[in-house]
């Protein structure tokens, strides 16, 4: 199903004002029929005017072609219709799509055609394009008048060509590592295409949401939380660094070119998808944190040790090169570790004080 967009269908204000005239006119007529305007006379010998009844009368015409008007004439103000920017309607003739109005304007179309938009009434999560109906129920029941009813009613069928946010609920997925995370997206997205969006798809919101969900764990069981040894997540059977706390642009974007892939026959273009939430699974997000503390603690442990060994190989170094003072084997291993013991201490060192030989 390809789009048709209907162009040259702006003539609402000139089919308004057309009805109105029409309405004004059968109107008029009426009251001069009644005032006997249009009644066959003739003046007679005296030139007195006389009623003919020989000649033929049209009264009864133009009193049935007002009738008729009055009557159905407002049938002409069901074809018109009213966008605002960035809106777009999808019009079916007896079932049969005839084609899409786009862009702003007052227009007039087919009396019979109507709106589709089976996602009218579908409400995404922070995604304030769709009201309820509620509304739109309230106001028409207020008002009681048909023709705001049927401008409401018209109102739900509009698609929206805006760009619109969708923020999935959070998803517990299981990582390459079998650890289980809870991640969110947000994803921005638009219609593109209002035929395939109505016609391909049963509701295109619904499959949208749908396939966000698919994609999400479809990613994300490629990579894992944090950087692991020997883990491929691009397929060419290296293993590299990706992760889902480090890589976070990479994986979003994997993450938008799956759900695209997906969502392009309902005729949907993602803008981009966010990673809004990354966290460990409640189960497990205690004994990770103190696995990520152990870690740490080891890596600044790590950190220290080297650079306490290397201001000892400093020290040692420079006291040689000066000629400051001649320490046997023995003597810079006592240097050494109390070098170490200062340097490696979690408290400050509390000196001691020799009075005598060290022997």
């Amino acid at each position: 199903m390809n789009e048709k967009i209907l162009s040259g269908k702006k003539n609402g204000m000139l089919v308004l004002l057309l009805t109105i005239v029409l309405y004004v006119a059968a109107v008029i007529l009426l009251i001069a029929t009644a005032a006997g305007a249009f009644e066959p006379v003739y003046p007679n010998a005296n030139g007195v005017l006389i009623h003919d009844r020989a000649r033929f009368d049209p009264s009864g015409i133009i009193v049935a072609l007002c009738l008729i008007w009055l009557c159905f004439g407002w049938i002409l103000s069901l074809g018109l219709k009213v966008l605002k920017p960035q809106e777009a309607l999808v019009l079916t003739l007896f079932g049969k799509y005839i084609g899409t109005l786009k862009g702003e304007g007052f227009y007039w179309v087919n009396p019979f055609c109507s709106a589709v938009n089976p996602a009218a009434k579908t409400k995404l999560n922070q995604s304030g394009d769709v009201d309820s109906g509620k509304g739109s129920a309230l106001a028409a029941a207020l008002t009681g008048s048909a023709a705001a009813g049927q401008q409401l009613e018209l109102g739900g069928k509009k698609i929206s060509l805006k760009i619109m946010t969708l923020n999935n609920s959070r998803q517990k997925v299981n990582d390459c590592l079998g650890n289980p995370v809870e991640i969110g997206i947000a994803v921005m997205w638009r219609v593109v295409d209002t035929a395939k969006a109505v016609f391909n798809v049963d509701n295109y919101k619904e499959y949208l949401s749908l396939q966000c969900d698919s994609a999400l764990r479809n990613i994300v069981r490629i990579y894992p939380y944090d950087v692991a040894q020997n883990v491929d997540t691009t397929g060419d059977g290296v293993a590299d660094e990706g992760s889902l706390r480090g890589s976070s642009e990479v994986v979003a974007q994997r993450i938008r070119d799956e759900i695209q892939s997906k969502v392009s026959e309902a005729g949907l273009e993602i803008i981009e998808a966010r990673i809004t939430y990354l966290a460990y699974a409640p189960e497990i997000a205690a004994v990770m944190l103190q696995r990520q503390q152990a870690s740490a603690i080891i890596d600044a442990r790590k950190m220290i040790v080297d650079g306490a060994v290397g201001m000892v190989e400093m020290a040692l170094d420079r006291l040689k090169e000066n000629n400051v003072v001649q320490l046997d084997e023995e003597r810079k291993a006592a240097m050494v570790s109390n070098l170490l013991v200062v340097l490696c201490g979690n408290q400050n060192a509390q000196p001691v004080v020799n009075s005598g030989s060290l022997y």
